[in-house]
């Protein structure tokens, strides 16, 4: 029969590394959904200008306009914004069949690789040794037969 701190310690195991791999998972995908964008966008691929408007924490919105005269803003903003401030012009390259899906001329999904596998990195060595220390926790508590 297990007692009330050993469960705590499983399922406090079982929660860290859910967690960690969830985070992990999640930036994978992230960096999956960058590669399909790029992909969308090379494939029918449209230059433009585009003025930046405003350079929040979550989205850099801008406005270009397309060849045949529409105005598009897209309001997820435009990927890979770094370095961007309002007010300034920048080449884009958008989907042509989607004008919503844009990023910064030059820029790719390569970008997104340090910040992603900074953050898993970083996930792990919180996790690792969290897991560690719960499993010697559990160990220590254990009475031989």
């Amino acid at each position: 029969m297990s007692t009330r701190g050993e469960r705590a310690r499983r399922v406090g195991w079982w929660t860290t590394l859910g967690v960690a791999s969830l985070l992990t998972v999640m930036c994978v995908c992230l960096l999956f959904a960058a590669i399909r964008n790029d992909g969308a966008i090379s494939a029918q691929m449209g230059t433009a200008t585009a003025t930046v408007d405003s350079v929040a924490f979550d989205r850099t919105i801008i406005h270009f306009e397309t060849p045949d005269g529409i105005v598009h803003s897209p309001a997820n903003g435009v990927l890979y914004p770094d370095g961007l401030a309002a007010g300034q012009l920048v080449r884009i390259e958008y989907d042509a069949t989607d004008p919503e899906l844009a990023r910064v001329a030059g820029r790719s999904a390569t970008l997104t690789l340090l910040p992603l596998g900074s953050f898993i990195v970083f996930t792990w060595l919180v996790a690792g040794p969290l897991l560690w220390w719960i499993r010697r926790q559990n160990k220590r508590t254990k009475v031989p037969a």
